[in-house]
């Protein structure tokens, strides 16, 4: 049975569009067959793409793209197109919480008139460390720690209510990652330190309690591992942190064109840290000070790179963060081609677990999910590229 693709086209002007089209092998794999990049990429011919598409319900895969053009008056127009979208049907989100993490620090940073270059101090921790350093630490290499501090700054009811104020939803965010106290409530205290030695205390503030979420396919699998035994039961995932797909995309999006959006919808950064987040966001880890032979560029980029250990080509700006565990990857990213004046956001999920054992470490991430990720955004690209030069429609760039 083949896929239906479900496509909506979003425009700023308050246009909406919905369409339903189903594509066969049999029109060919040349993006003029094709009304649309997703529906492209979809159905190529390239194995790593096929061997996805036939078994859709193991991968659980969602994906969310929208090219981004500007009218005759140069107003910004989204066209969205997705599939198999469903905020009902939880997937991990893994370390893509950490991208609320930063620049929720950065506006809280800006609430406090503080700068993203002042020290900190957590309780507990005789170290002192950095907001700038810790964001770059986030998007470079993922640190867990460094998203960890930031949650104890933050803390889970801040974060869930500011994201939702600016109708970034559905989500929930409500544990730390990879420590022993993941799920403890109460955040420590904070201690900020500028360069002038002015000192404030954020003290420590417990947090609502999570309740168990009410989605679809919170228990995967057939069994899990746990201190070392094994269970031969679901996993449950009720209690865990949700970020849905559409949530980064809308959140993504917000970053990256804030004018496109009303001002209680934005994130109130100032000029200085924006221009910070992005430069974060899109360096890669040897531009951060780290060994590529071990943090090589594609470390954090899945999307269209992350097969390769090759450096990316200059004119190639990826703003995005991704996430892995549990047997799930993740990619939310802003992608511009600044030579070929192209610019889109991809945002997508996959699941690779093939024996339904969780906590095991044994899934396909190098294998299927990666590979998946990387051929989806090369023939994204590929598609956006043709459509450019035979359309003659002018791309934006992000900045």
């Amino acid at each position: 049975m083949k896929p239906v693709l479900k496509t909506t086209y979003h425009s700023l002007k308050g246009i909406v569009l919905t369409a339903t089209a189903t594509i066969f092998f049999s029109c060919g794999s040349h993006p003029k067959n094709f009304e649309n990049a997703l529906d492209y990429a979809l159905y190529s011919p390239s194995k790593k793409i096929k061997r996805v598409m036939d078994n859709l319900e193991a991968h659980e895969l969602q994906i969310l793209l929208t090219t981004v053009e500007r009218d005759l008056t140069e107003n910004l127009v989204f066209q969205e197109h997705s599939f198999q979208l469903d905020s009902l049907h939880y997937f991990y989100p893994a370390s893509t919480v950490k991208f609320p993490a930063a620049v929720l620090s950065l506006e809280k940073l800006t609430e406090l008139n503080r700068s993203h270059l002042d020290h900190y101090l957590v309780e507990g921790d005789t170290s002192m460390y950095n907001f700038a350093v810790t964001i770059n630490e986030i998007f470079a290499v993922s640190d867990n720690e460094a998203n960890n501090r930031l949650f104890e700054f933050l803390g889970s009811d801040y974060i869930n209510s500011k994201l939702k104020s600016k109708g970034i939803h559905p989500l929930r965010i409500s544990h730390r990652l990879s420590t022993s106290d993941a799920a403890n409530p109460t955040t420590k205290t904070i201690d900020l330190h500028s360069k002038e030695n002015n000192t404030l205390t954020i003290h420590s503030n417990t947090n609502n309690t999570p309740r168990p979420l009410k989605l679809n396919h919170l228990n995967k699998g057939i069994g899990f591992i746990q201190d070392g035994l094994p269970i031969d039961a679901p996993f449950n995932f009720s209690l865990k942190n949700y970020f849905s797909l559409s949530a980064q995309h809308e959140m993504i999006k917000r970053v990256i064109f804030p004018e496109a959006f009303k001002a209680s919808e934005r994130f109130l950064i100032s000029e200085e840290k924006r221009n910070f987040l992005l430069e974060s966001m899109h360096k890669l880890p040897r531009e951060q000070g780290y060994d590529p032979k071990i943090y090589f560029d594609s470390y954090g980029k899945f999307l269209w790179f992350g097969d390769t250990k090759k450096q990316l080509p200059k004119h190639i700006k990826i703003y995005n963060k991704v996430g892995y565990a549990y047997g799930t990857l993740t990619d939310c990213a802003f992608i511009e081609d600044r030579k070929n004046n192209l610019s889109y956001f991809v945002t997508a999920t996959i699941l690779v677990n093939q024996n339904g054992i969780f906590n095991d470490n044994n899934y396909e991430y190098d294998s299927i999910g990666i590979p998946f990720l990387a051929e989806l955004g090369r023939q994204i690209h590929k598609y956006e590229k043709y459509q450019k030069k035979h359309s003659g429609i002018s791309m934006t760039k992000g900045q």
